[in-house]
């Protein structure tokens, strides 16, 4: 299976696996990811060869990655025992970049076809579960040993999700487990109602279907969870400090524009 054998919003997971290959060539990565070049050859071997190829303008996704592998690592060194869901997945390396001890459950999920995808171009490991589903199938849950500690990881998925199948999402978790972290990226409600004349998105036939001003606010849904903070993204120092300096006269640039800088934030709550 390629790229161009993926449909709808799942065609959105090139474009972020690319930028994750290509950092990996910077002299000195923001993320260092070996496995995104070999997933990003094996569904488009000639994806650097064609006008643009290499450019490194999609590293502020990168540094959403490794935001949410940096908490991640931080609360598995607390919880050793969790449970892991890294939900719409894509063919993102994260559990062999965050490596966790033998003693944590990890499960990707994403559409089935995605999973398929995922066993032809990356290796198992002990430990690490594949489940082919939709997201707001939340049947899959039934599958999740429960009473652990539990990491919810859902990296580019919430703009895409109503904000009615994003509340049934959190608050289905947070009632499955004791306790818990859950880490997302939301987009603004300005990103979201322009989201139909984005180019990358019209590229891809999606758009966004929810935003949200006040991060916090999602805690509101249920009385377990807590907001907890947020990252940068498009004005993360480690964007500025290590991208080319192209791309970061680019997003000094970008950030000047109302609403941009800020228009995706990496938040996380706890419950």
């Amino acid at each position: 299976m390629s790229d161009t054998e993926l449909v709808g919003v799942q065609k959105t997971l090139s474009p972020i696996l690319r930028a994750k290959a290509l950092d990996n060539r910077l002299p000195d990565p923001i993320l260092g990811d070996r496995y995104a070049e070999q997933a990003m050859r094996g569904i488009d071997p000639d994806y650097d060869k064609r006008r643009f190829g290499t450019s490194q303008l999609g590293l502020a996704a990168v540094v959403r990655a490794k935001a949410h592998d940096d908490w991640a690592r931080t609360f598995l060194s607390d919880h050793p025992d969790a449970v892991v869901l890294h939900l719409g997945c894509g063919l993102d390396a994260r559990v062999y970049r965050v490596d966790p001890p033998a003693t944590v459950e990890w499960y990707d999920l994403d559409y089935p076809s995605i999973i398929e995808l995922r066993k032809r171009l990356l290796p198992p490991r002990d430990h690490y579960n594949l489940i082919g589903s939709s997201v707001t199938d939340l049947a899959w849950l039934d599958r999740i040993p429960r009473g652990r500690p539990v990491l919810m990881i859902a990296e580019g998925l919430v703009p895409y999700l109503t904000e009615a199948e994003v509340r049934q999402l959190l608050t289905g978790v947070v009632d499955a487990f004791p306790a818990g972290q859950i880490q997302l990226d939301l987009v603004t409600v300005w990103a979201w109602r322009t989201s139909k004349w984005d180019p990358t998105l019209r590229k891809y036939g999606v758009r966004f279907h929810c935003g949200f001003d006040d991060p916090a606010a999602l805690a509101h849904w249920h009385p377990r969870l807590e907001y907890v903070d947020d990252a940068p993204m498009n004005d993360s120092p480690v964007l500025m400090a290590k991208a080319p300096a192209n791309v970061r006269r680019m997003y000094r640039v970008l950030n000047l524009l109302p609403g941009m800088k800020r228009s995706v934030r990496i938040v996380r709550f706890r419950f």
